[in-house]
């Protein structure tokens, strides 16, 4: 095996070989046979292993990459385990089956579309995470949407935008801090930067949300089957708004800065007291709920559909998922391959718009071949960087298009880390939900216009104090 001091930089057909590689393997076998991401992930990171080895690097460093990148990803494996914890406490507890009961006495089908897209959005913004949104408030919509007749795609696109859009906006994300720290600004320039695409889009989501609500009005809701709902809930749960608490408790934690992990954790202790409290649960039932799930047994079959869920276990699909994806990762960032296709593109790029065109088009392709969100704004962010500055663009056009792109089209594929965990906590696939998560997919197509335009094409000149100087400039 090659020493080291061997290695050498990959071909342009190298690099790209493995991307097209991985996306004909994932493209044949869970487009044609169905199957699950997970093996096909692993194929295509076997053949860039393959490719790392003859460009000159040893096992021993494609290994170490791939550990790398796993450990970009732990926060997140360690969030999905802790939520599936939660989701098992709060349907044993009755805090989930109280905010789905809440939610069908006082949200009506004509406008739950877009109150849920303004639900999600308030709390995402006060918490800066989609995922803790998600994986919250946007499991008890779920379970009013079951009641209301609306088709879980649509519901789940409506909790996706708002849940996005403000994790997008809130300076408590990290997603919101990253994107301007790779790109050389801070973080409130940089939502300052964010302000007027973000704003259409949002507009534009809300405006077909509240359109498409009105073909689900009461009249055409057969509301006995939200009556059947909110009796058996009753009959089987001891029902209480102080039961509310443990989410209130999650969303104030993270208003309040408390890291995502302790604060979530905070819910689900807060969940297990009163469990034993109102429900009367004991411990080991509350033990078995977090590793295994909760099974709701009340005969009543679209309750216990909704209600069965959760658990350590229940994560695994999405936690195994990050791991390997992350593997993948992990080789194309520091064998480089990533890196030659990138300069590759910018020697074709005459105009601005076309270059920030390109970037949104790298954030997504990121996303769709080392699909973890944080990789598509720290990998193209750092390419791009020193080409947005020759340019005379300020480090907050290139922020704002990193989140335009990666942070967003993230929830669209489906093996990514996020499409994977709002698969685990919403129960329906990217596949289904992309074409109603309409914030996620507008917004990128809203910043290229805008760039082709020249509208907000921010310059350095007109804001030189909020640049952050490279090393380099020292």
């Amino acid at each position: 095996m090659k020493g080291r001091n061997t290695v050498r930089k990959p071909h342009l057909w190298e690099a790209f070989l493995s991307f097209v590689f991985l996306i004909l393997i994932m493209g044949v076998s869970i487009i044609k046979y169905k199957t699950d991401p997970h093996v096909p992930m692993l194929i295509g990171t076997l053949f860039s292993v393959i490719v790392a080895l003859k460009i000159g690097f040893s096992w021993t460093e494609i290994e170490k990459s791939m550990f790398d990148g796993i450990y970009q990803a732990l926060q997140a494996v360690i969030i999905l385990v802790i939520i599936g914890l939660l989701i098992g406490i709060w349907l044993i507890s009755g805090v989930v089956p109280s905010m789905i009961y809440y939610g069908l006495s006082i949200l009506k089908p004509s406008i739950f579309l877009v109150a849920t897209v303004l639900i999600c959005s308030v709390t995402a913004l006060a918490t800066g995470t989609s995922w803790g949104t998600a994986g919250t408030i946007g499991i008890a919509l779920m379970g009013v949407a079951t009641g209301l007749d609306i088709p879980a795609p649509v519901a789940a696109g409506a909790i996706i935008s708002g849940a996005y859009f403000g994790d997008k906006m809130s300076p408590l994300s990290d997603t919101t801090n990253l994107a301007p720290a790779v790109s050389g600004t801070d973080v409130f320039t940089h939502v300052k930067g964010m302000v007027p695409t973000t704003v259409i889009s949002y507009v534009i989501t809300l405006v077909i949300f509240l359109i498409a609500g009105l073909q689900y009005n009461s009249g055409n809701t057969d509301v006995s089957s939200i009556n059947i709902i909110r009796e058996g809930i009753i009959n089987n749960f001891n029902i209480s708004p102080v039961l509310l608490l443990p989410p209130l408790a999650v969303i104030l934690a993270m208003a309040l800065k408390v890291p995502a992990i302790p604060g979530i954790t905070i819910g689900i202790v807060l969940g297990a007291i009163l469990g034993m409290l109102y429900q009367g649960v004991d411990l080991g039932s509350l033990i078995s709920a977090a590793y295994e799930g909760y099974t709701s047994e009340t005969g009543i079959a679209v309750i216990d559909e909704l209600l069965s869920a959760g658990g350590l276990t229940g994560m695994m699909y999405s936690i195994s998922l990050t791991i390997i994806a992350m593997m993948f990762g992990g080789i194309m960032d520091k064998t480089g391959q990533l890196e030659v296709i990138v300069n590759a593109i910018l020697r074709r790029i005459k105009s601005n718009g076309g270059l920030v065109a390109t970037t949104v088009l790298t954030c997504f392709f990121s996303n769709v071949t080392m699909p973890e969100q944080y990789i598509s704004i720290v990998v193209p962010g750092r390419m791009y960087a020193n080409a947005y500055r020759e340019r005379g663009l300020h480090p907050k056009l290139l922020s704002s298009t990193l989140e335009g792109a990666g942070t967003v089209t993230s929830a669209l594929v489906p093996w990514n880390t996020c499409g994977a965990f709002l698969y685990g906590v919403l129960g329906v696939t990217a596949w289904e939900y992309a074409r109603y998560a309409v914030f996620n997919y507008i917004t990128p197509i809203i910043v290229v216009i805008f760039a082709f335009a020249g509208l907000f094409a921010y310059k350095i000149k007109d804001d030189p104090s909020t640049v952050i100087k490279t090393a380099e400039e020292h």
